[in-house]
């Protein structure tokens, strides 16, 4: 069950309630503490561990609840505290591998108030926004947005007008990220280091824009997904590197790219004939080949030596453990 955490926000960090326009209490007691326990044989539990913490954020007055998708992926267990110290048992009622997002249930009433959803495409640079973790106002931190942009990342994952914002939270997994006008404009999923020209790198937080789950929360809620084709997977991990190449750091066990043979260190150039120099312009070559089990021709480089490779791709899904009937 979740414990209090000690930690906090050092009071200069922390957001000024008399310098916002809205009620920054009642919008912080939206946040939720979440823990979630994995079995062992989960396929995400190597690489995420089998006890994960974070936070989620109330959405609704029945006690759903929106957090990062990879909190709760593969969960059998999972509880939410609330900052007054209530402690509700919940389950999982879906994971959006395209976004994101999960969403839990809680199976009883939580008892908190409900944060809006906001737009997050009325954020710009230098706005001044909160990330609230579970804790009230000793956990939340006073942010403004750096950029709204593309973000690739390693996992095969690709989202347009992703919110970096500085400071960094030291929870980030699952916040909230509040606008200014005090409703839910993201879900907290990274730390990332940021490079500045002539600057040291300074931390940031990614979020998840909310806008994302706007149109498919109905799908999410009545069958669990959403109503499109699963897009190819390969289940390896990708980096770009200082000379624009993509370099394979990592492989999921039993994927197809491992099936493949596919090993840490090869380098992708092409994806069936196109070249390819960014995370984005693979992913975006992968996916126009069509959907989940689509052959994916690959022009490779190990140790100097060059060869093409055609991997069969999967339905990510199809490898997780599904959420247990409530």
């Amino acid at each position: 069950m979740p414990s209090t955490d000690e930690w906090e926000i050092p009071p200069e960090f922390q957001p000024d309630p008399r310098g916002l326009d809205y009620d920054l209490k009642k919008a912080l007691g939206s946040v939720v503490s979440l823990r979630a326990r994995v079995p062992e044989d989960a396929f995400t539990a190597e690489t995420l561990g089998v006890e994960r913490s974070g936070q989620g954020v109330a959405i609704r007055d029945d006690g759903l609840v929106v957090t990062i998708g990879y909190l709760i992926a593969e969960a059998e267990e999972i509880w939410l505290s609330t900052n007054g110290g209530r402690v509700v048992q919940a389950h999982v009622l879906a994971y959006d591998y395209e976004s994101g997002f999960g969403l839990v249930q809680a199976s009883a009433p939580l008892g908190v108030p409900v944060l809006a959803l906001g737009d997050s495409r009325r954020l710009f640079p230098g706005d001044q926004v909160v990330i609230g973790g579970s804790g009230g106002l000793n956990h939340a931190l006073a942010a403004h947005v750096v950029a709204c942009q593309e973000f690739a990342g390693y996992w095969e994952y690709l989202i347009e007008g992703a919110i970096f914002t500085a400071p960094a939270h030291p929870n980030w997994g699952g916040a909230a990220l509040i606008g200014p006008r005090g409703d839910l404009v993201g879900i907290g999923s990274l730390q990332l280091q940021h490079q500045a020209a002539g600057r040291d790198a300074i931390p940031l937080n990614m979020s998840v824009p909310i806008d994302l789950l706007k149109p498919i929360l109905d799908d999410l809620l009545t069958i669990g997904g959403v109503r499109r084709p699963p897009r190819p997977w390969l289940g390896f991990y990708v980096a770009e590197t200082d000379d624009d190449q993509i370099t394979i750091i990592g492989l999921a066990s039993e994927a197809p790219a491992q099936r493949a043979g596919l090993r840490s260190g090869d380098r992708i150039h092409a994806v069936a004939g196109k070249a390819v120099t960014s995370l984005a312009e693979f992913y975006r070559a992968m996916w126009a080949l069509g959907d989940a089990g689509v052959d994916v021709p690959l022009s490779l480089e190990r140790e100097g030596d060059r060869f093409d490779v055609t991997v069969r791709s999967a339905d990510r899904g199809r490898f997780m453990k599904t959420p247990r009937l409530q």
